[in-house]
């Protein structure tokens, strides 16, 4: 990148994007293509709102001399922060929200580091949109996040259902720590109990609705990750060799930690032909999202245990 060529707001997010574009990073953590990453990272270390309209007109009694926000220039000292930033970007090979320290998810911000991965589950479009409300109901009222991580689906749950409280669980006592961050950082300790648990062993009561975003990935797609996310904690990623060896645990624990008419969403991304071949028998609707319709799944606890009913049947048969 040129340190010597004058700036604007725009021309440092071209430049960034090229930059970004010619060394081959890798995307998927808040951003999918170079323009936005450059966006980010560019808005953020000048200070401006993430969100801001570069092609804004100014204010009609502002003076001849005013421009919008992405045609202003920037001074010398500023613009090569945002390039030192863009060369770390480049050279670490880590998610832009490892830098920032912050992420959103469905206009909410976090704050994230290594010690978790950052958010970026579909599940979060589902509460927010209501696609899983068909199945709630007025008594709902315990739900958990079970593999929190840094703790945004709980946030997320406990701002879409205000009169709910919220247990977000993980094995993961630094992701844990980032997850109180966040918790604390939306005003939400009163209804939202971290608490460090391997599965449901130390998971208190039961619960109505149980979000899970658990490590899926399976062997063979973990040896082919880009280093961006190998930078995450493996902890949070690696499924085992189909992917499914958490879930297994998951689904045979489920049904004695949720209410008779309790659900369960689970994601497991590109996971769905593992999944069907490791759980046939279980009856599940797989829910519409922005990355398609076979990412993640809605189940019964009456499916979930007519599921491990069967399955103890036809194992005691044999």
């Amino acid at each position: 990148m040129n340190a010597a060529a004058p700036a604007t707001v725009r021309s440092l997010i071209d430049e960034a994007a090229r930059a970004l574009t010619d060394a081959g990073v890798a995307f998927g953590h808040g951003t999918t293509n170079a323009h936005d990453e450059a966006a980010w990272l560019v808005l953020w270390r000048l200070g401006l709102p993430l969100d801001a309209d570069l092609d804004e007109a100014p204010p009609t009694d502002a003076g001849p001399t005013t421009l919008p926000p992405g045609e202003r220039a920037v001074p010398a000292e500023q613009a090569e922060a945002v390039r030192a930033l863009v060369r770390e970007r480049i050279a670490r090979r880590v998610p832009a929200a490892y830098l920032t320290r912050e992420a959103w998810l469905q206009g909410l911000p976090f704050y994230v580091d290594e010690r978790a991965i950052v958010p970026r589950s579909l599940i979060a479009e589902l509460l927010v949109d209501g696609s899983i409300d068909p199945w709630l109901s007025e008594h709902t009222r315990h739900v958990l996040d079970l593999c929190t991580g840094n703790g945004s689906l709980a946030v997320i749950a406990a701002s879409v259902y205000p009169e709910v409280s919220v247990v977000a669980a993980d094995i993961s006592t630094d992701a844990l720590e980032v997850a109180r961050i966040n918790v604390e950082r939306h005003g939400l300790g009163d209804r939202i109990q971290v608490v460090a648990s391997d599965a449901f062993s130390a998971v208190p009561g039961v619960f109505d609705l149980i979000v899970c975003n658990p490590p899926y990935v399976n062997a063979h797609s973990m040896a082919a990750l880009p280093a961006e996310f190998r930078a995450e904690p493996a902890l949070a990623l690696a499924g085992g060799a189909d992917g499914m060896d958490f879930v297994r645990r998951l689904l045979r624990e489920a049904p004695q930690h949720l209410s008779e008419h309790g659900v369960l969403v689970l994601e497991i991304g590109h996971e769905r032909a593992h999944f069907e071949a490791a759980f046939p028998r279980l009856e599940v609707v797989w829910l519409d999202t922005s990355a398609g319709a076979d990412q993640v799944l809605l189940t019964t606890r009456e499916a979930l245990a007519q599921a491990l009913l069967v399955a103890a049947l036809s194992g005691a048969a044999r």
